[in-house]
């Protein structure tokens, strides 16, 4: 256990970009718009303790299926890719439905704890140590209860031009970090 404040700091973008939760306030908005009831708190726990658990489990779970980290940090380097895709070109890749309320579905899982970040947080555990990842994790899951307490002044205060170009921006700084994973885990190097 080694504390690492650029790991953390690291961990904490690529988890940051990856739940987009700045992204997700049109949906946010959406969900309460058609009668939701968003409880921010039990949200945010929620999907803490989803992602804690996969974090810390995950590689039994994948040792089930005879799978290593560095074949899932591949793996999840698509996935990530594709959801980079989604923000930058608006294209829907990954498809669900929406109830009209609850704070645990869709909003625990699968937009906070989804199939994106659980992966990433798997990838993630193939450059950084676990505490480092913990910590970045603890930080987005603030970010996530105040985004859902606050989402009503985000809005007014970024409009969505701000929205849509905060959801560029992230989607760029994704199509970056699916393509390192991607080379870190299959050893490519680039001169």
């Amino acid at each position: 256990m080694k504390l690492n404040f650029l790991d953390i700091v690291s961990a904490f973008m690529v988890l940051f970009a990856v739940i987009d939760i700045l992204g997700s306030i049109p949906i946010i908005l959406s969900i309460k718009n058609k009668g939701g009831q968003i409880k921010a708190l039990q949200a945010s726990l929620v999907a803490f303790a989803l992602l804690v658990a996969f974090l810390f489990l995950g590689e039994q779970i994948l040792g089930l299926f005879g799978v290593d980290i560095s074949s899932f940090a591949i793996a999840g380097s698509f996935i990530i890719l594709f959801l980079a895709l989604e923000m930058v070109l608006g294209i829907e890749f990954f498809k669900g439905d929406t109830p009209s309320s609850a704070s645990i579905v869709p909003i625990a899982f699968p937009l906070v704890a989804g199939a994106g970040s659980i992966t990433t947080l798997i990838s993630l555990r193939a450059e950084y140590a676990s505490i480092n990842i913990l910590i970045a994790l603890f930080l987005n899951i603030v970010v996530v209860f105040l985004v859902l307490k606050l989402t009503h002044w985000f809005e007014k205060l970024l409009g969505q031009a701000g929205i849509l170009i905060l959801k560029k921006f992230f989607g760029i700084i994704l199509l970056a970090i699916a393509i390192k994973l991607f080379m870190t885990n299959t050893g490519i190097e680039i001169k």
